[in-house]
């Protein structure tokens, strides 16, 4: 975990982390239940896995991490969002920095947020959503992408195994707010 300064903590909100590796692994499913949650294995190849993250016995965050060798060590800084975080939980989270408060936040939709307006979307809604989608809306889905993606964007795209991934939180602000409008005309979300 980054403070609001920038510096490292150990992750200690998470009672959980569970890596899925590529299905190529001896153990793809690898559970880890203290900090630093640190995931070591051998192997070869680039590929996409996701870290899920889990703050109760049932509620998680789940993270999509790019594996690569195009650089010998990167970090990959994400956002988390936690829905309906318990009060030990804040109390965790505050000594990593403040937290919005009821004040902060808008009293209804129409109000303009001090916050990017990114934020008003519900990235959780538009994930369950797009696995709802029936084929053809599918594809409509994916049309949207490719139309309004920027080059921070990151999509990963598998036409012969018929696999469509993209990462939410790389979505820039039209490319989010035309999906959500798609996926509001659908009844979708709200």
């Amino acid at each position: 975990m980054v403070d609001d300064a920038g510096n490292e903590h150990p992750a200690e909100c998470f009672n959980k982390v569970v890596y899925n590796l590529h299905p190529s692994f001896d153990n793809p499913v690898q559970t880890f239940t203290k900090p630093p949650y640190a995931c070591k294995n051998e192997g070869w190849g680039e590929f996409e896995l996701t870290i899920d993250c889990y703050y109760t016995e049932k509620s998680k965050v789940t993270v999509a991490h790019d594996l690569n060798f195009q650089q010998n060590v990167y970090d990959v800084v994400r956002p988390v969002s936690f829905k309906n975080p318990s009060q030990a939980l804040q109390e965790k989270l505050r000594e990593l920095g403040p937290l919005p408060t009821d004040d902060d936040r808008p009293k209804k939709k129409g109000i303009a947020s001090k916050k990017s307006s990114s934020q008003k979307y519900d990235y959780e809604k538009i994930a369950d959503a797009m696995e709802k989608l029936e084929e053809d809306d599918l594809l409509k889905v994916i049309q949207i992408i490719n139309d309004y993606k920027s080059a921070d964007t990151y999509i990963k795209s598998d036409i012969d195994a018929g696999e469509f991934s993209i990462d939410l939180y790389t979505m820039p602000e039209i490319l989010t707010k035309t999906l959500w409008d798609h996926l509001s005309k659908k009844g979708l979300v709200n």
